[in-house]
């Protein structure tokens, strides 16, 4: 993630440019006096670009920027969070030949002696801009000369979405796993595999939505570091009945460093926002259900859960033959008397419907083939939490 300013320039925290849009959509003629002015600031899409420290990679960035093949009216919007770097120089050297390409730019930021986070920045970028749909880009990665167009015309078709794409991911063969799975999930598993520990199933650094969608789900959350602020908004986009789709061309390369700033969000946070959602969603549900998996991972789920989903825990269920033959689990830590002990059974034995704690892709297609023996349907008869 990135963020843009020159130390040696003051900017203002709420500035705006004064620079109208020079491709403008021609409404005068179609709307009256007072509602002229409000039309004419209007542009197609706004690229949101919250920016920190990036100016190693703005050229990348804006380069793709400046050749998107989308022929409606753009505007870039930046905000710069407070970066100790020359990212607003970097920006500001751009401006002239994207504006000579019709693409307006906004620039704004702050200078305060720490960033306040991802989340606040995009809130600003969004709230200066003038898009009636917006493109979040972030300052690392790189954008296909398509990626505009299409999601553009995605978005049109699939009203109240958050539209994604798939990714190239740099440097090649890194976060491998995660990389092919969200490339390769399937329309129906977009919605149901929202669980996992992988995040937002379309994942935040392809999003495409409208302004009025953000506008009922938002604002993000500017709690600052360490806030997955992306998976808050994701969760409550579907909490407010939103839709997911995914336009099946890549149309994003994805950049991985260190430095991105999704490694300030620790396990545990995540952890506690999937468990929650899980319970408010699907156990809310459900009368009774079994754990796959009788190892670290489905226990730690097991106790994490409140006390009356851990009541509709009816068994664990496993292949591993040393787990099966300890014939349960006792919740030592509990507090009621006689301790819970919940049954673990081999998988063959156990009843649907499953919260499955088996990694995805880790088992060399062995889960996959024990659920499809079992003909059970994902969504209905389970879902995949790790």
């Amino acid at each position: 993630m990135s963020n843009s300013e020159d130390t040696g320039q003051q900017v203002r925290e709420s500035e705006v440019d004064m620079n109208p849009p020079k491709r403008l959509r021609t409404t005068e003629t179609l709307t009256g006096g007072k509602d002229r002015e409000e039309e004419k600031s209007t542009v197609d899409v706004s690229i949101v670009m919250p920016v920190y420290n990036a100016s190693c990679w703005l050229d990348d960035c804006l380069q793709a920027i400046l050749v998107q093949d989308f022929t409606g009216s753009m505007e870039l919007s930046v905000f710069d969070d407070a970066s100790t770097d020359d990212s607003k120089k970097v920006v500001e050297g751009w401006r002239e030949r994207l504006e000579a390409k019709g693409i307006s730019v906004v620039i704004s930021g702050h200078n305060s002696e720490q960033p306040k986070g991802v989340g606040y920045a995009k809130n600003k970028a969004i709230c200066q801009s003038r898009g009636q749909y917006l493109c979040f880009q972030d300052a690392d990665d790189i954008m296909l000369p398509q990626r505009i167009r299409l999601q553009y015309d995605a978005s049109v078709l699939h009203k109240n979405s958050l539209i994604g794409c798939r990714v190239q991911r740099v440097p090649e063969g890194s976060t491998e796993r995660y990389t092919r799975w969200i490339n390769t999930l399937s329309q129906d598993q977009l919605i149901t595999q929202v669980y996992t520990s992988h995040g937002p199933s379309v994942v935040m650094p392809t999003w495409f939505c409208s302004r009025e969608w953000y506008q009922k789900v938002g604002p993000f959350d500017e709690g600052g570091k360490g806030v997955p602020e992306d998976l808050l908004f994701f969760y409550q986009s579907l909490r407010h009945g939103g839709r997911l789709f995914r336009v099946d061309q890549c149309l994003l390369i994805y950049r991985y460093h260190e430095k991105a700033a999704t490694h300030s969000v620790t396990e545990e946070t995540i952890w506690k926002l999937r468990v929650d959602f899980l319970q408010e969603r699907v156990l809310s549900q459900w009368e009774s259900f079994t754990i796959w998996n009788a190892g670290k991972q489905g226990r730690k789920l097991y106790r994490s859960l409140s006390p009356a989903n851990q009541k509709k825990v009816k068994a664990f269920c496993d292949v591993d033959e040393n787990k099966i033959q300890k014939g349960f689990y006792t919740y030592e830590e509990s507090k009621e008397r006689p301790k819970p002990k919940i049954p673990v059974l081999h998988y063959k034995n156990a009843s649907a419907p499953f919260i499955i704690c088996v990694k995805l892709d880790m088992t060399g297609s062995d889960l996959e083939e024990n659920l499809n023996s079992l003909q059970l349907k994902e969504g209905i008869d389970y879902y995949h939490f790790n």
